[in-house]
């Protein structure tokens, strides 16, 4: 009897941007505010919560998927930032279109829109884009097959892009998440926007 030799298994070629996290078994992508990603490949889109909102979109069939990370809900006139949810959603859909999903099957799962921000009562900003993002993806006709939005506490949430499951996990403290919050504000207050260019 014949023995074949042993076969190491191939190397593992992780996404660009990714990282492996041992907790879930899996290549992660970090989204900061202001970003967004469309992924095909096997890897979970990470990102954290206060007043932000996050909308994980997907199409099962064609196995792609994709996060945003917005701020606010509404942009100044030719303000095109990622920041601003209009234009985040946007560039979030046409990015699943241009990887092959079909508006038809798209489907959503919304996260975040905490009111982590002390002292902000009136019309706070996490109800806002909370509600922006409902209210947008009802006007597309886009179902949100599950939500945890509103609150005040921030959450930290995994999206595994190709088949949209989604891990959510509430933070117990939002003190760091809220000085965080407010220092990329006013940050970016401070840096004029030309076209759809953020400088830094």
């Amino acid at each position: 009897m014949s023995v074949l030799p042993s076969r190491a298994a191939p190397a593992r070629s992780p996404p660009p941007g990714s990282y492996y996290d041992p907790a879930l078994d899996a290549d992660v992508i970090k989204l900061l505010p202001a970003e967004w990603r469309v992924t095909s490949d096997e890897v979970a889109l990470a990102t954290v919560l206060g007043s932000c909102v996050a909308a994980c979109i997907y199409d099962a069939s064609a196995n792609v998927g994709g996060m945003n990370h917005f701020m606010l809900p509404d942009a100044a006139p030719g303000d095109g930032s990622a920041r601003y949810g209009a234009h985040a959603m946007e560039l979030l859909i046409n990015g699943l279109l241009k990887h092959g999903a079909m508006r038809q099957r798209l489907q959503a799962k919304v996260f975040g829109g905490g009111n982590v921000l002390p002292g902000m009562t009136l019309d706070p900003i996490g109800t806002r884009n909370g509600n922006f993002v409902l209210d947008y993806l009802s006007a597309e006709r886009i179902p949100i097959l599950a939500q945890d939005l509103f609150g005040n506490q921030p959450r930290k949430v995994c999206f595994f892009a190709r088949s949209g499951r989604t891990l959510v996990k509430r933070l117990p403290a939002a003190g760091e998440i809220a000085r965080v919050e407010r220092a990329y504000r006013s940050q970016l207050a401070q840096k004029p926007v030309a076209g759809s260019v953020e400088l830094f």
